[in-house]
């Protein structure tokens, strides 16, 4: 099996696909195809779904993985996929159903079955859940709430530097969808087989410092994984917070990821390495 040449990057919520900007220059560096998707409706600038959140409050988890499927039905190979925040869920998803090489999941949001909810990630969602009216909007985060959910490490001025570049408001639907998800009857979006045998190799990049998605949720959504012979790891970042993708010392956490997924893209479930 071939080197993997391409890889995908899939953005959280509260940011776009601007969030990887980073990590793209850096791995197109290298050499390789690296693709930023947008969510439905996404592909426009920060600044234009700032002044008109429509295609935010219109999101379903459903649109959100069908639309990503579309687009890496485009592509040659499978690629290698990394997955922020949120979009560390859909990549799984993605991964469940046969799409990529080799996964990586940082600062993960949860698969459905996953009820680990520790209070620091329910008081940075509280914003968005407090009222039920939400279900239907976009929902914000003021710089105070976007630095204790996503750059609780970072000083004042990094924060905002952060939150003008990168901040957009989030789907009401998909944040209550997803907490109800596990009280719902039968699968609902965010849903995957943890004893698939055939799933590739994932792993979960967590920061210790986290408060939105702490380093407890990601192990849990890892510990799920029972498929026979496939391969599911989990690493923790001293002091990092959910912004990993920026902020001081993304390189180390880019480069780790890239390496682990290089190192077991040519696993298959017949053979293994």
């Amino acid at each position: 099996m071939s080197t993997p040449d391409t890889i995908v990057l899939i953005h959280g919520f509260w940011v776009t696909p601007r969030s990887w900007e980073h990590w793209k220059t850096r791995y197109e560096a290298k050499g390789y195809t690296v693709h930023t998707p947008a969510y439905p409706g996404f592909d426009v600038e920060v600044e234009a779904l700032r002044a008109d959140p429509t295609p935010i409050a219109d999101l379903t988890i459903e649109s959100i993985v069908g639309h990503l499927e579309a687009f890496l039905d485009t592509l040659d190979t499978k690629p290698i996929l990394m997955g922020h925040s949120a979009g560390g869920s859909f990549m799984q998803v993605l991964l469940d159903h046969g799409y990529g090489c080799a996964g990586v999941a940082l600062n993960s949001a949860p698969t459905e079955g996953i009820r680990i909810t520790p209070w620091t990630q329910l008081h940075s969602v509280f914003p968005a859940l407090k009222n039920p009216l939400n279900h239907h909007r976009a929902v914000g985060l003021t710089p105070q709430q976007w630095k204790y959910a996503f750059t609780n490490t970072y000083t004042d001025e990094e924060s905002l530097a952060f939150y003008e570049r990168y901040h957009i408001p989030a789907s009401g639907r998909v944040l209550f969808d997803s907490v109800l998800a596990n009280y719902q009857p039968g699968h609902q979006g965010a849903w995957v087989d943890f004893a698939n045998p055939d799933r590739p190799p994932l792993l979960f990049l967590s920061g210790s410092k986290d408060h939105i998605m702490p380093e407890a949720v990601q192990a849990s959504n890892a510990k799920h994984y029972k498929g026979a012979g496939t391969i599911t790891e989990h690493e923790t970042y001293d002091g990092r917070p959910h912004l990993m993708v920026a902020g001081p010392g993304w390189e180390e956490v880019a480069d780790r990821a890239l390496d682990w997924a290089l190192a077991r893209a040519s696993w298959t479930a017949t053979t293994g390495y």
